[in-house]
Formats: structure tokens, C-alpha cells, sequence
């Protein structure tokens, strides 16, 4: 395969990566606290060939921008928004997850739990239940009050390196255990009957989109030219014998 079909090819596949994430971040436009991905391109070198080295284009790895959307009032006692760095601690189907976001409900028990039933974590282990039938104050430390009595406070946490965070089901994160990255406590303030809106730029997204498409066809036309001209060569070499 000559070089220009190897160029294009390669451009492809990073171009219909780069469809699938930006597709993927447009899905989630509206789901609060979602967090965009992002591409992040590289350089592979190819084996030598006629003693020429090809730099191929590639997407290295896709990265998660982690940039605060904006703090969107509910009215509802139940949805929680953070305001600064940080992530609110679930217990996960299979350990600790950390997420953004804050639209919470209650439990039959009356436990505090995201939609997904993911109970909210306490400080100090463990999880929060409230009585359901009176009405919930969360404060911006975390606190959770009801009729003057504190009966839980959520656990904020930081990361200190937030690209060792791994994206599972769109709005939860997971850390690696033996990533050897610190977590600790978050100086984020909890902002109730608020939630956060996804920080995927819709506009932006799909302007993005059509530039990615048109690229696309311009390689796939660079892939047609490149196997036309191989046939015109095969044909003449035929012709020449």
C-alpha cells in the first residue's frame, strides 16, 4: 500500500474516533455534571519504509475537561450542585465511585442516593438516612439537617490528579487504587436546589462535528485518488510488458 493510502487511512480512523466521542459528548449535553472528552492526537512513527520514516496521525488518548458548567437553580431540596473542585463519594457497584452529579433522591428507607441508587457516602464511612417525611436542609459544608439536627454530613472529595480518573457510565468516575494518586477532602461548597449543567458547548460540539465530517470526506476522496492511481500505474506497467 503506498504512502498516500496509509496517510489517509490513518486520518480515518482518528476522524471516526474523533465522531464517535464528539457524538458521544452531544448525547450527554443535558444530563448534569456530565464532564466532555476531549482528544488528545499524537504522531506514531512507522517502520522505515525505502528508508523513509511515515508519521501517521493518531488520537494517543482522549481526556476529560473537568471545567465547571454552570450552577442551574431547581427549586428541588434534593439536587445538590458543588461549587469549586471536588466530587461527591457513591458507593459503587464494585467500590467507590465520584461524580458531579448532585440529582439525588431518597431511598423507601430514606436513604440519600443518586438516581442510579448509589448511595451518597458520609464522612467517616458509611452512608446518610433521613426521615422522609420532614423536610431536608443540606448545608455548604455538606451537612445534612433536619429540624435543627445534623444527622449526617456528605463526604466532598479532591483528587489530586484528576486525568488519573477513569469515566464509567457517563457521569461516574473511577480511580485506580495502585494509581498511587492522593485523594482528600474538597473545599467545594455544596449549593442546594441547584444542579450542574453538563459543560459540553452544544454549538461548539457540532460545528466540531461538521468540520470532523468534512475531513473525513476529504480522506476518504485521498483514499479513492490513491487506488486510482495505483490501478493507472498496475495498468501501464501491464502495458509497457
Amino acid at each position: 500500500m503506498d504512502r498516500l493510502t496509509i496517510s489517509a487511512a490513518s486520518g480515518l480512523r482518528a476522524r471516526m474516533e474523533s465522531m464517535e466521542m464528539l457524538a458521544n459528548n452531544l448525547a450527554n449535553a443535558s444530563p448534569s455534571g456530565y464532564k466532555l472528552d476531549q482528544e488528545f492526537y499524537s504522531l506514531y512513527a512507522a517502520p522505515e519504509s525505502d528508508g523513509i520514516i511515515s508519521q501517521l496521525p493518531l488520537i494517543d488518548r482522549q481526556w476529560t475537561d473537568f471545567s465547571q458548567g454552570t450552577l442551574t437553580p431547581t427549586g428541588n431540596p434534593l439536587d445538590l450542585a458543588l461549587s469549586g473542585s471536588g466530587f461527591f463519594e457513591v458507593n459503587g457497584p464494585n467500590g467507590t465511585l465520584y461524580t458531579r452529579n448532585g440529582s439525588l433522591q431518597l431511598s423507601a428507607g430514606g436513604r440519600l442516593e443518586t438516581k442510579e441508587g448509589y448511595a451518597i457516602r458520609a464522612v467517616g464511612g458509611g452512608t446518610i438516612t433521613v426521615d422522609p417525611t420532614r423536610p431536608v436542609e443540606i448545608s455548604p459544608d455538606g451537612a445534612v439537617w433536619q429540624q435543627g439536627v445534623e444527622v449526617g454530613r456528605i463526604q466532598l472529595t479532591d483528587v489530586s490528579q484528576s486525568s488519573a480518573l477513569t469515566k464509567q457510565n457517563g457521569l461516574y468516575f473511577h480511580l485506580d487504587p495502585g494509581s498511587g494518586v492522593s485523594v482528600g477532602a474538597s473545599s467545594a461548597r455544596v449549593q442546594q436546589g441547584k444542579l450542574e449543567s453538563s459543560n459540553v458547548g452544544t454549538a461548539e460540539a457540532a460545528v466540531r462535528m461538521i468540520s470532523v465530517m468534512r475531513q473525513f470526506e476529504m480522506l476518504q476522496r485521498a483514499v479513492t485518488l490513491g487506488a486510482e492511481m495505483n490501478r493507472r500505474g498496475v495498468e501501464e506497467v501491464a502495458k509497457l510488458g
